[in-house]
């Protein structure tokens, strides 16, 4: 079989395709034998008669297209894997000569990923940080503990810093007079000073009286986490419903019981500490991952086909507005405030989508050379640990969907390459 390949542009591959009748007998062999099983013809028994009775009795037609058929498939296979392509979806077949059984060529343009470089991996180096707790990280979070179990009693007086109130609010486009979706809350707990609403809002209510209304305008930072109101100067329109003053605990033993299984304060910080430090080594883990991927994809190159960036994007794109629907807000409420248009949201996340292409593709070339590999059992050992997170008989059910089950063999793949490529880097 001759082989020639061109490419159209750096990911679009054409395979020119030339058998010859050696290379076509072990596949008529083989269509034969298929018709042969139902084929029943005077004096032999259905399944019996010999190969070359079959091939001159049988209509013509449906022989030349199932052996067709296999024949554009199987030397498209074969054409693939002798010039080391790695194709995406289905190739496009012009035949360009068929001479029943003997004579086949073809032509096959096929969007494939293009050319790969990748670093000298092995030769990584990226130690990782030294993580501690200090005894700062204890006492904030003491702090909280003590704040979060103040007891609240109503006060009939004006609210001040540290007390809590209760508003309604509902924020308009100070220059359309427009509601701003998200800005609007029904009695929703504040604690004055406590910085945790927009800057600027908790000060306002200083004063207030339960019963009192007031309307004050408020400018967004101009980093603020919402794109769409970044800068932007919304009216506030807020009911005060009640103000509550706030008895905080004292830090000691009675607290350390009160918030948990403890016995004393000093059990309470222990406790505190060691799920300080669990939680900052997951946080440096996912920073050392993200440290490693981007040293490959940095240092790396790959020519991707625009197909895979538009399938991630799209799988994005899902997800976003699957998230967008459990907030109970509608796609285009989404870009609204975000000032884009649908083809402006896409072509923002392009850049995004390729790098997670491209860290993919990097990944499973290493997970080849490395012939790192995920056995049935691993997946089944991970399919019943999800399980045992979900109660739910209908979890369980995607859980066992076969393209369910090749996302957790993908995300099980990963992990491998990547504990691999951590040993390589840490050392």
């Amino acid at each position: 079989m001759q082989v020639k390949t061109s490419f159209k542009n750096d990911t679009n591959a054409v395979l020119s395709i030339i058998t010859a009748p050696e290379d076509l007998q072990p596949i008529h062999e083989v269509i034969l034998k298929e018709f042969q099983k139902t084929t029943k013809l005077p004096g032999f028994r259905e399944g019996k008669a010999p190969l070359n009775i079959i091939s001159k009795n049988i209509d013509q037609s449906r022989l030349q297209t199932s052996f067709l058929d296999r024949a554009v498939g199987e030397i498209y296979r074969q054409a693939v894997s002798q010039e080391k392509l790695r194709p995406i979806g289905q190739p496009t077949v012009s035949i360009k000569k068929f001479v029943p059984f003997s004579v086949l060529e073809a032509e096959f343009e096929v969007e494939v990923i293009g050319k790969m470089e990748l670093v000298d991996y092995k030769k990584m180096s990226l130690p990782k940080k030294k993580i501690s707790v200090t005894t700062k990280d204890i006492d904030e979070v003491l702090k909280s503990l003590v704040d979060r179990s103040a007891e609240a009693s109503e006060v009939k007086r004006a609210a001040k810093k540290d007390d809590q109130v209760v508003i309604d609010f509902v924020g308009t486009d100070t220059k359309s007079g427009a509601l701003i979706s998200g800005a609007e809350g029904k009695a929703y707990p504040i604690v004055i000073g406590s910085d945790t609403f927009i800057p600027g809002f908790e000060p306002k209510l200083i004063g207030l009286k339960a019963g009192d209304e007031k309307t004050f305008d408020i400018t967004f930072p101009k980093d603020y986490s919402q794109k769409s109101l970044q800068s932007k100067k919304v009216t506030f329109k807020v009911n005060i419903n009640q103000v509550n003053e706030l008895k905080k605990g004292e830090l000691n033993d009675e607290l350390a019981a009160k918030v948990g299984p403890f016995k004393s304060l000093t059990e309470l910080k222990d406790d505190v500490s060691k799920q300080l430090m669990v939680e900052k080594e997951q946080k440096q883990d996912q920073i050392y991952e993200n440290e490693v991927i981007n040293y490959i994809t940095e240092k790396s190159s790959v020519k991707i086909p625009e197909a895979l960036v538009d399938e991630q994007i799209e799988r994005s794109e899902l997800e976003e507005k699957q998230n967008i629907t459990y907030r109970g807000q509608t796609w285009q409420e989404h870009l609204d405030e975000e000032g884009v248009t649908e083809e402006e949201h896409r072509s923002r996340n392009r850049k995004t989508a390729e790098s997670i292409v491209k860290s993919s593709l990097l990944l499973s070339e290493i997970a080849d050379i490395e012939k790192i590999n995920v056995t049935p059992e691993e997946v089944e050992i991970r399919v019943q640990l999800l399980k045992g997170q979900y109660q739910d008989p209908q979890m369980h059910a995607e859980l066992e969907k076969p393209e369910n089950l090749g996302g957790i063999r993908n995300q099980l793949l990963t992990e491998k390459t990547f504990k691999l490529l951590s040993d390589i880097a840490s050392k």
